[in-house]
């Protein structure tokens, strides 16, 4: 097998020959068909994240074939599609894992993290943690669902049930985010960088009701906000833009520190919360309603071995939607 992987952060992605894995008792061997970019994967290269098992082959938004069981497998058989998210396993046993909260699990472990992951043409992946695909669709637009979207969705729960919804950072998490609440009815405003007239155009045709720059005020007091961007510098303006007892969700896996800002923006009973992670719940339900909704994915395909140079694209902001890696 091939894959791109990261022998140090801070530097370039290097194309690897490996012996094909083995799936162990459990687990399961795909053989991917496409995995997308995500920002974490960013952070990921750049070590903004505590305890990177290095080497490690990172990406999290896969998409593959099942070519191998392990021992006890029986819910997968060879040849399903099957996507794998960016929580790859968990223990089971503690408090969090024993209270419904698998997604704060103290011992869990993560794909293209601290487990390979997806950026390769073969992976192993714990078979409790790969979910089947609805029928139809094609595996480079189904990749970003499987991060973008389910945090995309977990966020949107989190943020409630208002009807008036914000989306700080336009990128591949909003662009799923924005069908799903139109299709529940509600009124979106996308917040892109200031200046990113492309962006916003990008929004709307996706369809939110309005989108300008973060320093813009929507055209009416928000019920809830979501941050998809890693800037803190964003959660003070969030706060401006909800109503009394509205809501701010950090969507993030990092975000850059928040700066000071005065308690009335928090007053009133606004809520300032972050989601972490997923549960295999979240998966269900949201893979439940991508044919529902009918959520179509804007996707830029890379070959595998330009891995680094989709990683650069979308750090520079170049991806509209999300960008996927092709074995």
């Amino acid at each position: 097998m091939h894959a791109m992987r990261l022998l140090a952060t801070s530097r370039p992605l290097q194309w690897t020959e490996l012996p094909d894995p083995v799936p162990g008792a459990g687990e399961i061997r795909l053989r991917v068909s496409a995995c997308g970019v995500c920002r974490t994967d960013l952070h990921v290269r750049d070590g903004e994240l505590p305890g990177i098992a290095l080497p490690v082959t990172p990406g999290h938004e896969i998409v593959g074939h099942v070519d191998g069981l392990g021992a006890g497998v029986t819910q997968l058989a060879i040849g399903d599609r099957v996507g794998v998210p960016w929580l790859g396993a968990t223990c089971g046993t503690c408090a969090y894992c024993l209270r419904g909260a698998e997604n704060l699990c103290d011992n869990a472990r993560f794909t293209g993290y601290t487990r390979d992951g997806g950026y390769a043409t073969q992976v192993v992946a714990d078979a409790r943690f790969a979910f089947r695909l609805p029928a139809g669709g094609d595996d480079v637009g189904f990749a970003p669902l499987l991060c973008a979207g389910l945090i995309g969705w977990r966020s949107l729960v989190a943020a409630g049930k208002g009807t008036r919804i914000g989306l700080y950072g336009f990128g591949a998490a909003a662009h799923i985010v924005v069908q799903v609440a139109r299709w529940q009815k509600r009124w979106v405003a996308a917040f892109t960088r200031p200046g990113d007239t492309s962006g916003q155009a990008f929004a709307r045709e996706c369809g939110a009701d309005w989108a300008g720059g973060s320093d813009q005020a929507a055209p009416q007091p928000l019920d809830a906000a979501i941050i998809f961007a890693p800037a803190g510098d964003l959660v003070p303006l969030a706060l401006q833009a909800v109503r009394k007892g509205g809501r701010v969700v950090c969507a993030g896996i990092h975000m850059s520190d928040i700066p000071a800002f005065p308690y009335r923006l928090l007053w009133h009973e606004r809520q300032l919360v972050s989601v972490a992670n997923l549960t295999r719940s979240d998966a269900e339900d949201f893979l439940r309603l991508v044919p529902l909704v009918g959520i179509q994915t804007t996707t830029t395909a890379y070959p595998l071995r330009e891995a680094n140079r989709a990683l650069l694209d979308l750090r520079e902001g170049r991806v509209h939607g999300a960008a996927v890696l092709v074995p």
